[in-house]
């Protein structure tokens, strides 16, 4: 057994956190956008290098209220109690925004102000991937890639990845650099350090 990882996606409404979400786990995509009724919950296996993996993925900031359990196909998901969305005890933060969106790449910037600043003294620094969604609308995107991986990488020390939810291109690298990132964590070096190094080739796959 591998071992298990809290990981909360985030971002402004309609970036994508589901679509990127449900990719991974069913290989769907909603071709019409419908606003996340409040936090939900997934729980899926990976295998990544002869390893099992229990991930526990959030989808949602978690600020709103959470009405009655649900169940979606497979059992992946449900809707989980508010309390345990804790900024405090989350593993691995996944921040998404949206590359055609300057406002919603500030809102990712007030993200990762938040989650440094409720971070208690003492605690394991979480490693943070900021992720440029819509990459299949790359001609109408506000700002260079470059200029946005260098400010991400060098200046908020963060990893960073484009993907495109929906023709699915760069989803399971998205979230296999979070696994060997958890892998390789306990080592001495900074986390945007670790993530960008865990960017080789690896096998990896939903149970």
């Amino acid at each position: 057994m591998g071992g298990s990882l809290r990981v909360a996606v985030l971002g402004a409404p309609g970036v994508g956190k589901t679509a990127i979400i449900r990719q991974f786990l069913f290989g769907d995509y909603p071709e019409r956008h419908q606003p996340t009724d409040g936090p939900r919950l997934y729980r899926p296996a990976v295998l990544l290098d002869g390893a099992v993996y229990d991930l526990s993925i959030r989808d949602g900031d978690g600020d709103g209220n959470v009405a009655g359990p649900g169940l979606s196909p497979g059992g992946l998901e449900e809707r989980p109690d508010p309390k345990d969305w804790s900024l405090q005890d989350t593993d691995a933060f996944v921040l998404v925004y949206d590359i055609c969106s300057p406002d919603s790449f500030d809102y990712v910037k007030a993200l990762r102000q938040r989650i440094a600043e409720t971070r208690p003294a003492g605690a394991p620094e979480a490693p943070i991937l900021v992720v440029g969604n819509k990459r299949d609308r790359q001609r109408l995107r506000f700002g260079p890639r470059r200029a946005l991986a260098t400010l991400v990488r060098r200046g908020w020390r963060c990893g960073y990845l484009e993907c495109s939810a929906k023709y699915n291109w760069h989803v399971l690298r998205l979230f296999r650099e979070l696994l060997r990132c958890a892998l390789v964590r306990a080592r001495p070096a900074h986390p945007a350090l670790r993530l960008q190094g865990a960017l080789h080739p690896a096998r990896c796959s939903l149970m």
